[in-house]
This record gives C-alpha cells, structure tokens and sequence, in this order.
C-alpha cells in the first residue's frame, strides 16, 4: 500500500479499522498524518519536545476514540486536526506559554461561531465568517488569524509584523471591531 496517499477515503478507511484496534492501520494513519498534526501542535506550543509530548497524547485519543469519527460532520484529517489543536491549546495554557490575552471582543464573536474544523455542518456560519475575513486588510486578517486561531502574543506579532505591540493591540482591537459589524450585520 502507498503510504503518501492520504485521500479522504484512505484515511476513513484506516480509522475505521483502528476502531476496531488494527494496529497496522493505526502505523499507516500515523505515517500518513504525523508531519500536519505535529504542525499544528508546534505551531501552538512552539517548543519542539512540547509538541512532541503533545503529539503523542493526540494519538492516544485518536486511539481511543476513532470509533467516534464520523465522515458526515468532517473529513478525517480536519477531525484529527481539531484534537490535535484542542490538546496542544490546553497544554499551552497549562504551561502558561505565549496564548494570547483573548479580549472580550473576541470572546463574543467565539461563542458564537463554532470552530470550522469541529463542526463542518455549520458551513454557512464559516462562509459567513470567512467572507468577514475576506473583508479585512491582508495584514489585518493575517494577525488577527495568527493571534486568534493560533495563539500567537501581541509580543510575537509585533516582532512579525515589525511593528510596536500598542499598533498590533490596535490593529487587533480595529480588526475584531469590524469582525463583529460584519458578522452581526
């Protein structure tokens, strides 16, 4: 079997037999999805033994709860994707490093979204969003996406965008503003 093929069918297929404890799909499922998901948890946690650590826990639960997945709601990789974001957001914030002070802001506009990779079915509130998103400057959607979605400081956004950190908190604070118009109108 072609390990690099990584279509949505393949990967169904494999973690519908490691619901059934086929540890030889199980190795080919890791193969295949290893390098993205240990993106993801690098990307949050920025230290690679962290995310490392994380990784392994992320496939403990894709283990454990495989049997769960189902293709109607999401395909399989954004299914993995999600736990893999969930667990290194939760290590992140019980090392306390770098998650950015979320603002009232965004915590208003967060409860009332759902996350794109959780629930796939709510795909009009996701285009909804997305066309918001669309809506802002290029740099703008970009920091508030690194600062939000991943969990970047304003610190490391203002070493990114060489910009002092009370611009970001403002381009942030302008940028959530016209999220929340955009996405109330």
């Amino acid at each position: 079997m072609d390990l690099t093929l990584r279509s949505s069918d393949h990967l169904i297929d494999l973690l519908a037999r490691t619901a059934r404890q086929d540890r030889a799909a199980f190795a080919v499922l890791y193969k295949a999805t290893s390098a993205k998901l240990m993106g993801i948890c690098w990307h949050i946690l920025a230290r690679r033994d962290l995310a490392e650590e994380c990784l392994q826990e992320v496939y403990v639960k894709i283990w454990e709860r495989a049997g769960d997945y189902d293709a109607a709601k999401a395909s399989p990789i954004a299914w993995m994707a999600a736990i893999a974001r969930n667990r290194a957001l939760d290590d992140a914030r019980r090392r306390q490093i770098g998650i950015v002070e979320n603002g009232s802001e965004m915590e208003e506009i967060a409860a009332n979204l759902p996350h794109p990779l959780e629930t796939m079915e709510q795909s009009d509130e996701l285009k909804r969003l997305l066309s918001c998103l669309n809506g802002l400057e290029d740099d703008k959607r970009e920091m508030v996406l690194l600062a939000y979605y991943r969990g970047m400081t304003r610190e490391a956004l203002a070493a990114r965008f060489n910009r002092p950190t009370a611009t970001i908190k403002t381009w942030l604070h302008r940028s959530l503003a016209q999220l929340k118009g955009c996405l109330a109108a």
